[in-house]
């Protein structure tokens, strides 16, 4: 006996599944309870879907890097999503990125022999922005060549001037109206 197959309706097409948020980010429905959508770490409201190290780079100062070995030093399984841990993870946390100058060796610091203590210190969030402009206002004090470039508001790290970082128009080749003779 032949089977009857129904034909196909036209104009509904099967449902495509929906693709997770940016970054391969799950959907927060499925964490389960004790999930938290925004979580503040260091100062910085980051999205509960992100993973712990995504979370921690979030942070001006916590690169791929540090937010990699911050990780392995607490102990924490790389794919723990910021939205799923509890408060004493998080405290945990905030504790080792106060600490961080302990933590890692000096050469994965941002501030190395710092101009004031001589220590090497790691910097992150505001303290960082801080830091960056005593720096350039000190530069401008004493008038060394990066801190008058500075105050010139001129590239300071020795790029070409003539066509980039003008305000008007570049400067381009100019012919005589008679061409040539």
């Amino acid at each position: 006996m032949p089977v009857m197959v129904e034909p196909e309706k036209k104009g509904k097409k099967d449902k495509k599944p929906k693709k997770p948020a940016a970054g391969g980010v799950k959907d927060p429905a499925a964490e389960g309870k004790d999930f938290t959508h925004l979580v503040r770490l260091a100062g910085v409201v980051v999205d509960g879907r992100l993973p712990l190290p995504k979370a921690l780079m979030k942070i001006k100062g916590v690169g791929p890097r540090v937010a990699e070995s911050l990780i392995m030093k607490l102990g924490l399984p790389v794919d723990t999503r910021v939205g799923t841990m509890n408060e004493e993870q998080l405290a945990q946390v905030e504790g080792k990125l106060g600490e961080i100058n302990t933590l890692l060796p000096a050469w994965m610091l941002n501030r190395r022999r710092d101009f004031e203590s001589g220590a090497d210190l790691h910097r992150i969030g505001p303290e960082l922005d801080i830091q960056k402009r005593e720096d350039i206002n000190r530069e401008k004090k004493i008038k060394s060549y990066r801190g008058v470039r500075h105050s010139f508001n001129l590239p300071v790290r020795g790029q070409r001037t003539r066509s980039s970082f003008r305000t008007g128009s570049t400067v381009g080749v100019s012919r005589k109206k008679g061409g040539f003779k």
